[in-house]
């Protein structure tokens, strides 16, 4: 049992049991929030500094917040200037590699022509060169066959007959000379030129002493040279010694004979290194030519032989002159003959046009004759027409 004042309060009762817990807990709870107000108020007191902290710290971030707008307008500024240098980059890289594009096809172009053409130089550079190798061949060919004629006797005597005959064909006209001509001694002369006397008809014969010449050219060692020289002054001077005996006829030829070398080479090689046989050959009276001192010597022939058939014909020239003479005198004659019936004919032309003016002015006079006006007269007397002729004439 508790006593409350005038109040008894058993514990027995749940009433009383349940009133005391709540008075219980309220005044638990009032001093809760005494306890609360005292712990809020000095709270509030602590906390004071915290807030303005707090506040600085708001201000701060509303500064960096305002610096990071500032920052992102400058990042967009910087954002925006570089997209506009990346895209004025751009334009001028494409533009650039535009440029580039375009030199390179030029470029390629002009180097592809330059190829082209230089392709199209090559080929007819090689077709050239195909064709002088064809020609080198046929050549070869040419030099082969040529090499198997020479390396005959026979068939380089008639290599050489046919060059003289080409050389005298050519120089001389058909009638003054005589191929493979047969003289009085049964002798053949390759060819017999028919000269006026002095000197008289002369004969070339064409001799190629080639192995002598050969051999001299495939000398190595001087005892290989000596021996080729002394072969080719011992053909040399056995084919002088066969044209003066054979060629040269007292009364039938002149005195005197050439000997012909269709081969330059040989000719240089005995005027160079064997002067003495080419002096053996002037006593002789054997003149060794090539095809090129053959032509001038034909060439020279050829003017004696058109002298000599001036000189022939000067008797027949002489009487033609007359003639000639005879005629136009004759001419002269005729033409004074008629130059004299001109000037007749001129006359008589003039008589008839006085004679015509004459008749014309009476005729005219006839025609304004007034028969009225005229006074009576004596007409005179017309002459007789053989009489006015008479005057005329």
């Amino acid at each position: 049992m508790i006593q409350i004042g005038p109040y008894s309060l058993s514990l027995d009762d749940p009433l009383t049991l349940i009133a005391l817990i709540g008075a219980g807990v309220l005044l638990l709870i009032v001093i809760l929030l005494i306890t609360a107000v005292r712990a809020a108020t000095r709270s509030a007191r602590m906390t004071e500094p915290l807030a303005q902290q707090m506040s600085q710290l708001g201000q701060r971030v509303q500064g960096l917040s305002d610096g990071q707008h500032q920052l992102a307008g400058g990042l967009n500024h910087v954002s925006e200037a570089q997209a506009a240098s990346q895209s004025h980059m751009l334009q001028l890289m494409e533009k650039r590699l535009a440029e580039v594009g375009n030199q390179m096809t030029e470029n390629l172009q002009g180097s592809a022509r330059r190829t082209a053409q230089s392709l199209g130089d090559l080929q007819q550079r090689l077709q050239t060169i195909d064709k002088a190798q064809d020609n080198i061949t046929k050549l070869s060919g040419d030099v082969l066959s040529l090499q198997d004629i020479l390396s005959n006797k026979q068939t380089r005597g008639a290599f050489g007959e046919i060059q003289l005959t080409d050389i005298v064909t050519k120089a001389l006209p058909s009638d003054s000379y005589t191929l493979q001509a047969t003289l009085s001694n049964g002798k053949r002369a390759d060819c017999l030129i028919h000269l006026p006397n002095p000197p008289g008809p002369i004969c070339i014969d064409s001799k190629f002493p080639l192995e002598a010449y050969e051999a001299l050219r495939r000398a190595k060692t001087d005892w290989e040279l000596n021996e080729a020289a002394k072969f080719l002054r011992t053909s040399v001077k056995k084919h002088l010694r066969d044209i003066s005996e054979k060629y040269i006829l007292d009364g039938e030829t002149a005195d005197g004979a050439l000997m012909f070398l269709p081969s330059e080479a040989v000719y240089a090689e005995l005027h160079a290194n064997f002067p003495e046989l080419v002096r053996e050959g002037f006593a002789a009276k054997v003149w060794i030519v090539s095809p090129t001192t053959c032509m001038a010597t034909l060439n020279t022939m050829r003017a004696i032989l058109k002298d000599a058939r001036m000189r022939e014909q000067a008797g027949a020239i002489r009487r033609e002159l007359g003639l000639l003479f005879a005629d136009v005198d004759r001419l002269g004659s005729r033409v004074e003959n008629l130059d004299r019936h001109f000037h007749q004919a001129a006359k008589d032309i003039s008589d008839i046009k006085i004679s015509a003016d004459k008749a014309g002015r009476r005729a005219r006079r006839l025609d304004n004759f007034d028969f009225e006006e005229l006074a009576p007269e004596s007409e005179p007397a017309l002459p007789a027409p053989h009489e006015g002729l008479a005057r005329k004439g």
